[in-house]
């Protein structure tokens, strides 16, 4: 990782770090909940070497990246973070090279399609995994619909309250706490119970997936020991005011190239419907340059290293399925276990991107 060069840039009002690293046509890596810039750490690596430029920031709120109000969950809309994004694209790009590729995963991804939502003109081509594209829903807000579906125990629910969720946490501990999310894997929604919060005892020990060293969950934890959660936590609380912002894409599609990689023990996979939204149509019918969805399925095995947050996946081999919906060919691809060791390393197929418009 020390090849990896780290800087400080100054756009929309913060200053944000970035990590980089490689020379050729800029590929915009963007992290989830709770995440860094080293979610990455092995694809900017990859790509480098192949002829990339790889750049990852660590997002508002998050991480070595200052200046963002933490204590004002209104200034962490996706307008904000696309605003962050596009000066930042403006600002690292190459003479000459006005569009980025834009690889996504869990808010990451959410971040991403707004980014090709409201700057298409900013993105060659997507690669996203964990989160379909969400339209919005001029009937409700997304705050009081998950509330009326799950309850006041929804994880989404319980992160709405400044501070509550922060104070348990600091119960729990840090690196329990982040070990708890990496290591979610329940096809299911996520419930955290006041006082129970992932049902695991502070005395019990700290089990990591495989495809996590004890050096990652170390330097993850110092940065949020650091930081705190709640700037990432202000993501989710800002859902609400995004919905009313974002009034005026009411039915917008997103219309640039797109690859889609989900897994079936994903949690947004197993939620709020977004099964039947990829698979019956309404996925490509909202993203109409929709090119595939990988699908990764857990493959039965003692240890088996499913890990979808740092690209650590274990699959089974399948027939690939092709499937049209709304008169598109969106080709569904079960990975063998090749495919899975080469996500792993950082091999990402960008594919050919066109001109996104």
């Amino acid at each position: 990782m020390e090849k990896i060069q780290h800087k400080m840039v100054a756009v929309n009002d913060i200053n944000m770090h970035v990590a980089e690293l490689g020379t050729g046509p800029t590929i915009l890596f963007i992290h989830g909940f709770p995440e860094l810039w080293y979610t990455w750490r092995h694809q900017i690596l990859y790509l480098a070497s192949h002829g990339y430029r790889a750049v990852a920031p660590d997002l508002r709120g998050y991480g070595d990246t200052t200046g963002a109000p933490v204590s004002d969950p209104t200034k962490f809309t996706t307008l904000h973070v696309v605003g962050d994004l596009v000066a930042l694209i403006n600002t690292v790009v190459a003479p000459g090279e006005d569009k980025v590729f834009v690889v996504g995963h869990d808010w990451g991804a959410m971040i991403a399609w707004a980014l090709c939502l409201y700057r298409p003109d900013k993105v060659k081509a997507l690669v996203n995994m964990s989160v379909p594209f969400s339209p919005r829903n001029p009937k409700f807000k997304p705050i009081d619909g998950l509330r009326a579906l799950y309850g006041n125990d929804y994880y989404i629910i319980r992160f709405q309250e400044p501070g509550e969720i922060e104070g348990e946490f600091a119960v729990w501990g840090t690196d329990r706490v982040l070990n708890n999310f990496f290591n979610y894997r329940k096809p299911a929604p996520l419930f955290l119970p006041k006082g129970v919060g992932f049902g695991t005892s502070p005395d019990d020990p700290i089990i990591l997936p495989s495809w996590m060293s004890k050096e990652d969950l170390e330097y993850y934890t110092s940065k949020y020991e650091k930081t705190g959660f709640t700037g990432g936590l202000n993501y989710y609380r800002a859902l609400n005011l995004n919905w009313e912002l974002t009034g005026p894409w009411t039915g917008a599609q997103v219309k640039v190239p797109v690859k889609f990689i989900v897994g079936d023990l994903d949690l947004t996979y197993n939620s709020m419907g977004a099964r039947d939204y990829i698979e019956k149509g309404g996925f490509t019918k909202d993203v109409p340059l929709l090119d595939e969805i990988y699908w990764f399925t857990r493959k039965r095995r003692e240890n088996d290293g499913y890990g979808c947050r740092s690209g650590g996946v274990t699959v089974e081999d399948k027939e690939d399925d092709i499937v049209r919906r709304g008169g598109s060919r969106v080709e569904i691809t079960h990975l063998d276990d090749d495919d899975s060791a080469n996500l792993d390393s950082g091999e990402v197929d960008i594919g050919n991107s066109g001109d996104g418009g």
